[in-house]
């Protein structure tokens, strides 16, 4: 029998220890995380933890969560890994003797999470097998692999440590108030795919409060039948202020009654996480000796009910030409720098108006410089002119739970046609000094859309109803890499693209580049780019001042050689290349030249 297996016996609960990562970095100045505190400052490590103890924590986790090779790299810490490691648990042992107290010593595991240059299960397996080796070498009682929201990684993570070692392991992942993981599997299907891994103990930590594990519990106890459920949530919701994180004051008896709800509902091991202090702990302890019974109703927040839209939304008007096999036009339009959107919406009316337009592509801050949402400017058109919209929606500007926002906001006011683009850096307009957001990049933007299409949120928790999206995106034939560009493509299509609009292209040599790299054709129907010159000195600067832009030099020296009558030139070459698309692509979209979109019309009319 383990030691955790002995502590357990007879029903007993056990009490761990609160948010140490949480208080070293509120308590040591320049750390680059909480672990390297076992470097910088040893004491500082020992107080937190005896200070749990004395608390009444009969387990306490060593400081060891991010010690992992994959995350230390990220702080130029990896290379010293086991140093991390082997002090992390030293230091835990230490104030177990110092205080006098036989606690528990459990070696902490966190996720990797998303981090780039991982190469999925195989990699993570390796990263989660060191640190384990490293800990069940220094000592360790148990091993606590926690503060997982992907089940599929938690379970790599245990099946590395059990390859590793036979001591007992406590899985915990993190729960909403659903009692679901953010990757949208509830508390039952967690719980009983983590039973089938043998793990000693398994439940709920981090989170956003005690209810939400409390929830989590909630949902699992009945199917629990004595096996040991855990609950160590934060003490509540964060939040940012003077560039720190702080924590709600959370008072004691509330945390007793955390403890009391949790002990009824079958928790086994009971403490927290980030933002707890031995004041919660003492809390937890002493409503577990007096065996107190919960003085209010445990309170758990009922899923919403779905109520799904009578009718299912029909295909859009783009979709159906396009399957149809119709040829298609869209003129490109930019929103106002401000909120008056009267000549954009004059100038759609004009466009709907000519018969010859059947959508408006819509720029989202191009340039990088800022301008009336696309989407809004787009449900605007909709709704005033009936002309159907492109926006354009890059992930540069929002992350990937304000994109899921917009965009459900847009659907709800009837705008169907998407076109996810990368979106200009933002250093190269007005915000020099900022970084885009880029939770997602342009292949991730389709796949969110997608997401949303089958009826659940980028983390695959279910929304109300499926979107009906139609999903476009861009694709450059005259790329430098032309391999890259296609093979982004394909990995765009594969997230679930619909269509496809090109850069703008200036002789009709680059579309059939890509066709041939394609094998011939397109595998989802395209627009092609079409931007009709009007001197040589807009060619000249666009060659060589706009990524991704490329205009030959016969054309350059054609449009110099014609002087005042570039512009007619500039018109002349376009509609060649409008005719040269008509055996290559399903239609074309039109970039009006600068600040005169009813040239657009010029181009298209007779």
């Amino acid at each position: 029998m383990s030691r955790l297996d002995d502590r357990l016996a007879g029903d007993r609960v056990l009490v761990g220890d609160g948010g140490t990562g949480a208080l070293l970095s509120a308590a040591v100045p320049r750390l680059r995380c909480p672990e390297e505190a076992n470097l910088k400052a040893p004491e500082a490590v020992i107080s937190v933890h005896a200070g749990f103890i004395r608390a009444g924590a009969e387990l306490i986790e060593a400081n060891t969560f991010g010690a992992n090779r994959r995350k230390l790299s990220a702080q130029f810490l990896d290379d010293r890994l086991e140093e991390i490691v082997e002090r992390g648990v030293k230091l835990a042992r230490e104030a177990r003797e110092i205080t006098g107290e036989s606690v528990l010593v459990g070696g902490s595991i966190g996720p990797l999470g998303d981090l780039e240059g991982s190469t999925g299960a195989e990699d993570a397996y390796a990263v989660f097998h060191e640190q384990a080796r490293l800990l069940e070498g220094r000592g360790v009682d148990v091993f606590l692999v926690e503060t997982f929201y992907d089940l599929d990684e938690l379970e790599t993570a245990v099946r590395a440590v059990q390859d590793v070692s036979s001591l007992p392991i406590v899985a915990q992942l993190t729960f909403d108030e659903d009692a679901q993981t953010l990757a949208g599997v509830s508390a039952r299907q967690a719980l009983e795919r983590l039973r089938s891994l043998d793990v000693a103990a398994a439940g709920a930590n981090c989170g956003v409060g005690p209810q939400a594990a409390l929830a989590a519990l909630s949902d699992i106890s009945e199917q629990a039948n004595g096996f040991p459920l855990t609950a160590q949530p934060n003490v509540g919701l964060p939040a940012r202020s003077g560039g720190r994180i702080v924590y709600p004051n959370a008072t004691p008896d509330y945390f007793a009654e955390f403890a009391a709800q949790a002990r009824s509902l079958g928790a086994r091991i009971i403490g927290g996480c980030c933002g707890t202090t031995p004041a919660q702990i003492a809390a937890i302890r002493a409503a577990v000796e007096e065996e107190r019974e919960p003085r209010v109703p445990l309170f758990v927040v009922d899923r919403d009910v779905a109520v799904r839209p009578a009718t299912a939304p029909g295909k859009t008007l783009l979709a159906e030409r396009l399957e149809a096999g119709e040829w298609v036009v869209s003129v490109e339009l930019d929103p106002p720098k401000g909120t008056n959107m009267e000549a954009m919406l004059g100038v759609a009316a004009r466009l709907h108006a000519s018969g010859a337009v059947h959508a408006a592509d819509i720029n989202d801050n191009p340039m990088a410089r800022a301008r009336l949402s696309a989407l809004i400017a787009a449900v605007a058109i909709e709704r005033a002119v009936g002309l159907e919209t492109i926006p354009h929606v890059t992930p540069r500007d929002a992350s990937a739970m304000g994109l899921q926002s917009q965009l459900l906001g847009a659907h709800a006011e009837g705008v169907r046609n998407v076109l996810a683009v990368t979106g200009d850096p933002p250093h190269v307009g007005d915000y020099p000094g900022s970084s885009g957001v880029y939770d997602v990049d342009a292949i991730g933007l389709v796949s969110l859309l997608s997401h949303l299409n089958r009826g659940e949120d980028f983390t695959g928790k279910a929304i109300d109803a499926p979107t009906s999206f139609f999903v476009g995106v861009a694709v450059n034939p005259s790329a430098d890499d032309l391999d890259r560009e296609v093979e982004r493509f394909r990995q765009k299509v594969e997230a679930g693209a619909r269509f496809a609009m090109t850069q703008a292209i200036f002789d009709i040599a680059f579309l059939d580049r890509l066709l041939d790299r394609l094998g011939g054709s397109s595998p989802i129907p395209l627009l092609v780019g079409v931007w009709p010159l009007t001197s040589y000195g807009l060619a000249f600067r666009l060659h060589n001042e706009v990524p991704g832009i490329v205009i030959p030099e016969p054309v350059q020296k054609r449009l110099a050689d014609a002087g005042a009558d570039a512009r007619s030139l500039g018109f002349e070459l376009a509609r060649q290349l409008l005719e040269e698309s008509r055996s290559r692509a399903a239609g074309i979209y039109v970039i009006p030249p600068f600040k005169e979109p009813d040239a657009a019309l010029e181009l298209l009319l007779p």
